[in-house]
């Protein structure tokens, strides 16, 4: 807790007054009409004439010490009871354990950085949801998902076009080498996006949600084929994923194997991504990751369009004329199309400014939350009937993410003790 250093450490002299009366007449009137009864009184006049002074002195009437508990007794507290208890209240600070950093200095701004955490973990949770709930509503009227695949990469080309136009974003220098270190990364970013949004096509959203909580699985396998070791809890911790999407998928209502199929080739394509983006993108650490995802979203867009106008791109026009019919109104079908647009974009990068200001262990839990947040409201929302054997297998499969979260937080602590060793 801060405390106010009210008093110096140095001494300080009430030094000659120019009052003609002691500063607490200037309190309390009735004192003033006492000391003028004193100096009418025969012994006030006979200290006059010693040469005694009652108004001022040379000297210093008093001194403050350099002790704080000392501050009451020397002054008596000439304000009267509201110095005393701020006297109190300020020994009792004075008194409380300051919280000081590492370095020895205050920590002031732990508060703040809290609020700040709190509210990126908010935001990123709110637009994950609202991304979710709009892309399902667009696709169950308008079911093509390559379309609206890439219009979500689109709007989030854009919105970084936008930041890097109006200076709120510094702009990456880019050359051919980043270029090049990215068409890996943006190309399996591509197949995960675009699995994941056919399997929403086609199941519940609480579904592709279950499945894709065992992205640590494929993460764990393919590691370990390119050389990396794990330790027995981390592959203990991948079981009840596993099992738990194992339960999840055959009790499933609105199970299709072309939606589990989608969110399993999802898996595969960010798992993917993200270790080819550990070993091409070393160079360029310099590059945030905001700049780095906006750079990604735009290969992929150019990736992905032209597939997407070859996969389904001749039954978009009539497709369009469906979905109008169906709602009615165009503009709700244009602000649920845009809706998850935005939104896509937005979340992602609520996710990297989370990743920027938290270790990985934190950000790993606040994702494994944010999965049982979002699958709870898309079926509030959309009211899909859930089975206790399918809620029973998605909740051991997001805790099992969990478990994986933290085993592999302790796995880089255990090679430092083995190098030293």
């Amino acid at each position: 807790m801060l405390s106010l250093n009210l008093l110096p450490s140095s001494n300080v002299a009430f030094c000659k007054s120019s009052s003609k009366y002691p500063i607490n007449t200037l309190l309390d009137p009735n004192l003033v009409k006492r000391t003028q009864n004193h100096k009418k009184s025969p012994i006030f006049s006979h200290a006059l004439n010693q040469g005694l002074s009652f108004e001022s002195s040379e000297t210093p009437i008093c001194q403050i010490p350099k002790s704080r508990s000392d501050f009451g007794k020397k002054l008596g507290h000439p304000f009267g009871l509201l110095s005393r208890l701020s006297s109190q209240k300020l020994r009792a600070a004075s008194e409380t354990p300051q919280e000081s950093s590492p370095d020895g200095e205050t920590e002031v701004t732990k508060p703040n950085k809290n609020l700040k955490l709190a509210v990126v973990f908010g935001l990123w949770y709110f637009q994950n949801i609202v991304f979710n709930i709009y892309n399902k509503k667009a696709l169950n009227i308008f079911p093509y998902p390559w379309f609206l695949a890439s219009f979500q990469l689109f709007c989030g080309s854009v919105w970084m076009f936008i930041l890097w136009s109006l200076k709120l974003q510094p702009c990456p220098k880019i050359d051919k080498s980043f270029i090049v270190a990215l068409l890996g990364p943006a190309l399996f970013h591509t197949i995960g996006h675009i699995s994941a949004c056919v399997s929403f096509s086609k199941v519940a959203v609480s579904f592709t949600h279950v499945i894709k909580s065992a992205e640590p699985v494929f993460s764990v396998v393919f590691s370990t084929f390119l050389g990396d070791s794990y330790p027995l809890n981390v592959w203990l911790s991948i079981l009840p994923i596993v099992f738990g999407c194992s339960l999840a998928a055959v009790t499933e209502v609105s199970f299709n194997f072309g939606g589990l199929s989608g969110a399993m080739i999802s898996n595969v394509g960010f798992v993917l991504r993200n270790i080819y983006s550990k070993k091409s993108l070393q160079s360029f650490k310099e590059v945030n990751g905001l700049n780095l995802y906006g750079w990604i979203s735009i290969i992929s867009l150019l990736y992905l369009f032209p597939v997407a106008v070859f996969v389904e791109g001749s039954q978009w026009v009539s497709g369009y004329h469906k979905a109008i019919a169906t709602i009615g109104k165009p503009s709700t079908f244009y602000l649920w199309v845009i809706l998850s647009g935005i939104f896509y974009h937005l979340y992602n990068q609520s996710s990297y400014e989370a990743l920027d200001d938290i270790s990985p262990l934190s950000f790993s839990v606040g994702n494994t939350m944010k999965r049982v947040v979002v699958i709870i409201a898309t079926v509030l929302v959309f009211r899909n009937p859930v089975r206790p054997l399918n809620a029973l297998g998605s909740a051991i499969a997001i805790f099992g993410t969990f478990l994986y979260s933290q085993a592999t937080a302790k796995k880089p602590k255990i090679e430092e003790g083995e190098k030293k060793n």
